[in-house]
């Protein structure tokens, strides 16, 4: 039999115990590595034609994903634009995409198949409405363009939506008042530049890369749109989200020569659906609003994402992960 330890003596050897057991713990965790809370699996991401600013965008918030949320494969799919990138992630063929606010707020009027599923992460950045024809061209106006060939953008894209709605706005018929091309910014200026069209609409960031590529090859000019505003509110629906904007006279600095150009602006939004990870929502919403000086460095107009308005997701309710991580950042 071990004689009895005094009382003292035995609370001396709880606490050496109790200090034994903190110290082991300190050990486990500092020797282990950290538990990894990023979301895993899969992400399809719905972007833009080549060579437009969704698809550089894309790319580059790919590359910011990467980082952030190491356990995501980023997947980019191309599209003809903003009308099936709604599509796609309203039908379950995309989790994330960039659209237009007018071409959303079409897909949920006409009540296609998963509209009610639509949600926003964040407003991004603003499309310019851009209507380019030569320099030598006699057309000043949208009224103009009557009688004359025109591309309008990809069947399916937001920019042949944006064409119909200015046509009509400036009283001619898509189909009937100009002979439309089918064509989008990767193949449009080319075929201005071989005089197979008078004129291309395009609606993206200032720049874009193409139509400044083209402009410094190629004698352009923008033709104002400004004027319009009031009839495509007139048109309702849809039509309610095209804004008066002024283009800045160093967008374009040859086409322009040091004139900023009356137009429309609409705002582009990161869209996804009630059925995606509010984890991978919150995250994705966060290095959308955090990479946005890395990504505008190469994509101007990400420059102007603005985390006091990128909630204000209008026509869609903000997803509960977006909204989880504007409320982690109230000051």
């Amino acid at each position: 039999m071990f004689p009895a330890l005094p009382r003292i003596s035995r609370r001396r050897a709880l606490q050496g115990a109790a200090a034994a057991l903190v110290v082991f713990g300190l050990l486990v965790w500092w020797l282990l590595p950290p538990r990894d809370d990023s979301p895993t699996g899969e992400m399809r991401f719905s972007t833009g034609v080549k060579s437009g600013v969704y698809e550089r965008y894309g790319n580059l918030l790919r590359t910011a994903a990467d980082r952030d949320m190491p356990g995501v494969d980023v997947r980019l799919h191309n599209s003809k634009g903003s009308w099936e990138n709604v599509s796609r992630v309203a039908t379950g063929k995309a989790d994330f995409t960039i659209a237009a606010a007018d071409a959303v707020a079409k897909y949920r009027i006409d009540h296609r198949p998963g509209a009610r599923r639509l949600q926003g992460c964040a407003r991004l950045y603003d499309d310019y409405v851009q209507l380019v024809v030569r320099r030598s061209s006699d057309i000043r106006s949208a009224a103009d363009l009557r009688g004359r060939k025109v591309a309008v953008g990809q069947k399916g894209s937001g920019v042949r939506l944006i064409a119909d709605r200015v046509l009509q706005a400036a009283g001619l018929g898509l189909g009937t008042d100009i002979k439309a091309f089918d064509n989008g910014i990767d193949t449009a200026p080319q075929l201005l530049q071989n005089g197979d069209i008078d004129a291309f609409f395009w609606s993206g960031g200032l720049p874009t890369n193409t139509v400044l590529q083209l402009s410094e090859q190629f004698d352009v000019r923008l033709v104002p749109l400004g004027n319009l505003v009031r009839a495509l509110h007139r048109q309702g629906g849809a039509s309610r989200y095209y804004r008066a904007a002024v283009m800045p006279a160093d967008a374009y600095p040859r086409a322009q020569r040091g004139t900023a150009v009356r137009t429309l602006a609409v705002a582009n939004l990161l869209v996804t659906t009630d059925r995606t990870d509010s984890e991978l929502t919150e995250r994705l919403t966060r290095t959308v609003i955090d990479s946005r000086d890395h990504i505008g460095r190469q994509v101007h107009a990400a420059q102007l994402v603005d985390l006091r308005t990128a909630l204000y997701t209008d026509p869609l309710e903000l997803h509960r992960g977006a909204r989880r991580y504007y409320e982690s950042v109230k000051p």
